[in-house]
């Protein structure tokens, strides 16, 4: 049986050696989670069979269970290769949605909370000589109020816009060769003006002396190195680079890395990398990439699948998402209520694709102490996870933080801003999407107008003198940042089904749906005080079938609507002349 999802799970730090744990596993629901009574991670009796790392829910799982799961288990068995002796052995989950156990030979090694970002453990000091045992356990309760579930439906039918759930393993599980002094890990700040790159690599304090080589190249020609001695557990590098290449929309450059570390005149450990030189910079109503302003034609991507649901069938998926929205002359994506795996993100950098980081903050109460505990940890995660990424050009932590449920805490919106910024001062951050602003760097607004004369009304008063549209005006007021229609468009269209649900009337005809798109963004681009929209949305999902195509990434329209559609992106926008 072939490994599903077999390539390297995290691109931006490439080792040698390395097991990929995909494949079929044990599997057991635990519904009362009685499982740690019943010693589950011992001796436990396991009924049934799952492949990883599709969720239970999915079809691709072999397991394709939709009810709530309060608890579920998994096992497996693997070997540690025997040349692997004198190094650590790390076990790596992509996600695990939601809190998390993980046990070697019946004994824990770890856990960890959040649903959306990866994790690892040390596990050497728990194996035996030859064949070991992995059990974990996952738990997941999304009506709990306590944890960011994105649009994971908390009824037991999907609904509206929330769809499927995922419970348990939904990424890659993966087992890695580590030397004992290595490098831990890195940040990439790129400089176009200079033509240069400066390195903050994090390194384990190793015993004896130590140095660090760390050397560039484009295309595989060399363009600059630079050794430096190890003294503490950090250390800066600088390296002017001798060709410039700047990753732009649509031209995903990409240098390559190679760090070495040498310990005692020893090699020790080697870890390939890449980064993308480019700058953002945001300021008078405009963003800028490289210094250049660039209209930022975006597309909303939720990031399911129909046999999958949070996890794409194959790395090949990821990129075709991508692929299907510039085919349209998209140049980016808000990646919409859940934080996107690694592979996404390294194929919108191959791409020179502009997307959003976002967390999948629905489903969490921020309004008491529980929320912003269970948030906070898991975003920093995100953050440090993904900031070396060239496509991510701005955070968005939380989307449309209405007065329901939720109730919005101003307190919890600026806290979580400024420790954003504090991890990352490069990016612009959105304090929360659509709704009343706090404190935010871009200004956006929803906006599911689909009469094209109302919709002029609210923007065309900004040109003359007058304020920018508000859609609460009495919450929020626009301090001078750069002005994002954030969510627009939503046309409801189906070639077949007659329920489901979208924004507005519905068309009549595909061209309907093109010429509401035609109408809208061109009015945006040719707005001198917009500086980006994202339509909603790329493809269809369950019953919200307001989608350019279908759910399983099928066209749905006719190829004269394509065409208008594409035409429209093409245009060169007010603030790019």
């Amino acid at each position: 049986m072939s490994v599903p999802r077999p390539e390297y799970p995290r691109p931006q730090m490439v080792r040698d050696g390395y097991i990929n744990l995909n494949g079929e596993w044990e599997f057991e629901f635990d519904f009362g989670r009685s499982g740690r009574e019943r010693k589950m991670y011992e001796n436990g009796n396991f009924t049934k069979k799952i492949i990883v790392p599709f969720c239970p829910e999915s079809k691709l799982s072999g397991i394709e269970y939709k009810d709530f799961m309060n608890a579920v288990w998994y096992r497996r068995k693997f070997t540690v290769p025997e040349e692997w002796k004198g190094y650590r052995t790390y076990i790596h989950f992509g996600a695990v949605d939601y809190y998390c156990e993980v046990y070697i030979n019946a004994r824990q090694v770890g856990s960890h909370a959040g649903g959306y970002t990866s994790f690892s453990f040390d596990i050497t000091d728990y194996l035996v000589q030859g064949e070991n045992t992995v059990v974990v356990l996952a738990e997941d309760d999304n009506r709990s109020g306590r944890q960011p579930r994105g649009k994971q439906s908390a009824a037991y039918y999907s609904h509206g816009c929330d769809y499927t759930r995922t419970t348990g393993i939904w990424q890659t599980v993966w087992l890695e060769k580590v030397p004992v002094d290595h490098i831990k890990r890195f940040r990439f700040f790129p400089n176009p003006v200079e033509c240069a790159v400066d390195i903050q690599v994090n390194i384990t304090y190793p015993k004896g002396g130590a140095k660090l080589l760390v050397e560039t190249f484009f295309e595989g020609r060399p363009t600059g190195s630079q050794t430096v001695s190890v003294d503490g557990h950090t250390t800066m590098v600088h390296i002017p680079l001798s060709e410039k290449h700047l990753w732009e929309a649509g031209v995903g450059n990409l240098y390559d890395v190679k760090f070495t570390l040498f310990v005692n005149g020893r090699e020790v450990d080697r870890i390939d990398s890449y980064f993308g030189l480019r700058s953002v910079s945001w300021d008078n109503n405009t963003m800028y990439l490289n210094g250049k302003p660039v209209f930022q034609r975006l597309v909303l991507d939720q990031g399911f699948y129909p046999d999958g649901v949070y996890t794409a069938p194959t790395d090949e998926d990821l990129l075709n998402d991508i692929k299907l929205s510039m085919d349209l002359g998209f140049n980016g994506a808000r990646l919409h209520e859940k934080i996107f795996e690694p592979r996404f993100l390294y194929w919108a950098d191959k791409m020179g694709y502009l997307v959003w980081g976002e967390h999948g903050n629905w489903g969490l109460e921020i309004h008491n102490g529980d929320g912003i505990r269970n948030f906070l940890p898991e975003w920093i995660e995100a953050l440090n996870r993904d900031f070396n990424h060239p496509s991510i050009i701005g955070w968005c932590p939380f989307n449309e933080t209405w007065d329901g449920k939720q109730r919005q805490d101003n307190a919890v919106l600026s806290t979580v801003y400024y420790a954003t910024k504090a991890i990352d001062p490069t990016r612009p951050v959105i304090d929360t999407s659509g709704n009343y602003h706090v404190i935010t760097d871009i200004f956006d607004v929803h906006d599911y107008t689909q009469d094209f004369e109302k919709f002029y009304k609210k923007y065309e008063a900004v040109k003359h003198g007058g304020e920018h549209y508000c859609s609460y005006p009495d919450r929020q007021k626009y301090e001078g940042q750069p002005y994002f229609v954030s969510e627009f468009g939503g046309a409801w269209w189906s070639n077949e089904a007659t329920e489901g649900w979208g924004y507005g009337d519905r068309p009549k005809t595909p061209d309907e749906v093109a010429e509401r798109y035609e109408k809208l963004a061109s009015y945006m681009l040719d707005h001198p005080y917009i500086c980006a929209f994202c339509y909603t949305q790329l493809y269809d999902v369950e019953q919200e079938q307001n989608g350019l195509y279908t759910y399983d990434r099928k066209r749905k329209l006719t190829d004269s609507a394509y065409d208008r559609i594409r035409s429209v992106n093409l245009k060169r926008a007010a603030i790019e002349k």
